[in-house]
C-alpha cells in the first residue's frame, strides 16, 4: 500500500513529539563546575518528512527484526546534531516479566565503554594532569613489559589505540577471572612481545585499562570517580554508572539473557567480569544517556569536551584491517582504523566513528558520522545476531 509523503511527516513528527515530551520530564544536563564554554543551543527542531520516513522505517525494520530473530529487549536512540530525534524501548527488562524496556532501563554497554574512556583521557589532558604522549611509567611505575625499554616508551596514546605492542588479548582470561589491573600488569613482562609500540595492532582489556591507573595516580580519584564528575554528572547521565554494586542496585535495568535450544532466551545472571577493568567495558547506561552521549561525541557540549579533543580522540591510528570479520556487513566499508577507544571506519566520503560491545550477554552498537550530525547507538539484552546488522542498516538509510 503506498503511503502519502503527508501521512509520513504527520507520523513521524507525532513520533518525535512523544519523544520530546519524554525528554522534557528529564532535568537539563547539570553544568560543570569549572565550564570554559557553554554548550551549544540546539535551533529549533525542524523534523523534515525525509528524517521522519527515515526514522520510521527503521522503526519498522527493528521491531520486525527484533521479533524474527532478536533479543527479549532492546533500546534506541538516534541524535540529529544536538537533538534527540527518535528514543524508544522495545520488549521486556526479563523473560516471563511485564516489565517493558524504556528510556530510562539500564543495560551494561561493553566495549562501548571504551569509547567513554578516550573522551576521559582527553578531558584529563585538556586539564593538563598529563599529555597524551606521555610514557605510562612516569605516572603508573608498576607498567611493565618483557622488553624494559619499550616499556618505557609506552605512552598513554599506544593504551587507547591498542598498540602497546602486547599480543592480542593479553591476559583477557584473568580480567575475567576477576584479576585487578596491578595484579595483571605484573605478570606483562611473562609475555613475548608482539611488536614494537605504535605500530602493530593488537586488541586488549588489560593492557587499555592501565589508563584508569594513570588517571588514579594524577588524580587520587578512582576511575569511576572521574567518570560521573567529569561525563555522567555535567552530560546529564543520570542512570549511568561503572560499578557492579550501582547495576545490581538499580530497580530498572535489564536483564542479560541467553538461548536455550528447548526454551528460547532465558534469563542468565549478573556478572562482575570487566567492572575490574571499567574503561575496557566496565559502564552502564540507559538508553537516554546515550543519547546524552551521543551529544558529546557530536560536539555539542563544549563545556565538557572541546571540538580539538575530540579530533585527537577520532583520529584513525592504526589499521585494523585483520578484524574483517566486524565489518563484514559494511558493503561501503573501504578501510578500519583504530582512533582513541574508537574504531574509524573510511567509507566513500566520511569517516564513521564506531564501536561495538559484547559483555555478560548484553550486545551494544555505537556509530557517529560527524560529517552529517546524526548518530545512533542501540543496546540488547541478549547476543542476538542482528546487532551485527542494524547500524550498517540504519546508515544505509541515511547514505
Amino acid at each position: 500500500m503506498k503511503i502519502q509523503q503527508s501521512t509520513l511527516f504527520a507520523v513521524g513528527t507525532f513520533l518525535l513529539s512523544l519523544v520530546l515530551a519524554a525528554c522534557a520530564a528529564d532535568p537539563a544536563p547539570v553544568a560543570a563546575q569549572q565550564q570554559v564554554q557553554a554548550p551549544v543551543v540546539a535551533p529549533p527542531l525542524v523534523l523534515d518528512s525525509a528524517l521522519a520516513r527515515r526514522l520510521e522505517r527503521f522503526d519498522q525494520y527493528f521491531t520486525e527484526t527484533l521479533r524474527l530473530q532478536g533479543a527479549p529487549g532492546a533500546a534506541v536512540v538516534v541524535v540529529k546534531d544536538s537533538n534527540i530525534v527518535f528514543c524508544k524501548g522495545y520488549g521486556l527488562r526479563a523473560v516471563g516479566s511485564r516489565d517493558s524496556v524504556n528510556a530510562h532501563t539500564v543495560f551494561r554497554i561493553g566495549s562501548l565503554s571504551k569509547g567513554f574512556a578516550g573522551v576521559l583521557t582527553g578531558v584529563l589532558v585538556q586539564d593538563s594532569l598529563f599529555k597524551w604522549t606521555d610514557p605510562v611509567v612516569e605516572h603508573y611505575p608498576d607498567f611493565a613489559l618483557r622488553d624494559n625499554k619499550q616499556a618505557a616508551r609506552v605512552n598513554v596514546m599506544h593504551l587507547l589505540s591498542h598498540t602497546s605492542g602486547l599480543p592480542y588479548h593479553a591476559y583477557t582470561n584473568l580480567v575475567e577471572a576477576g584479576y585487578t589491573i596491578p595484579q595483571i600488569v605484573s605478570q606483562f613482562p611473562k609475555v613475548k612481545l608482539f611488536g614494537k609500540e605504535g605500530e602493530t595492532y593488537c586488541y586488549q582489556n588489560a593492557a587499555f585499562s592501565v589508563v584508569g591507573e594513570v588517571m588514579y595516580a594524577e588524580t587520587g580519584k578512582t576511575y569511576e570517580a572521574l567518570l560521573t564528575e567529569k561525563i555522567f554528572q555535567p552530560a546529564g547521565m543520570r542512570d549511568a554508572s561503572a560499578t557492579y554494586e550501582d547495576l545490581l542496585a538499580c530497580t530498572d535495568k535489564a536483564l542479560p539473557h541467553n538461548q536455550s535450544g528447548c526454551c528460547g532466551w532465558v534469563c542468565t545472571p549478573i556478572s562482575e567480569e570487566y567492572y575490574n577493568a571499567a574503561p575496557a567495558g566496565g559502564v552502564n547506561a540507559s538508553i537516554y544517556d546515550m543519547g546524552q552521549w551521543l551529544k558529546v561525541l557530536l560536539g555539542f557540549r563544549p563545556d565538557i569536551v572541546t571540538p580539538a579533543t575530540l579530533d585527537t580522540v577520532f583520529t584513525p591510528r592504526i589499521r585494523t584491517e585483520r578484524e574483517r570479520h566486524i565489518f563484514g556487513r559494511w558493503a561501503r566499508h573501504k578501510e578500519s582504523w583504530y582512533g582513541l577507544g574508537w574504531r574509524i571506519l573510511r567509507l566513500d566520503d566520511r569517516d564513521l566513528v564506531y564501536h561495538g560491545g559484547l559483555v555478560n550477554s548484553y550486545r551494544g552498537e555505537i556509530a557517529v558520522d560527524r560529517k552529517s550530525g546524526i548518530a545512533v547507538c542501540i543496546l540488547f539484552n541478549g547476543p542476538t545476531a542482528m546487532a551485527s546488522d542494524c547500524v550498517p542498516m540504519f546508515f544505509d538509510l541515511f547514505k
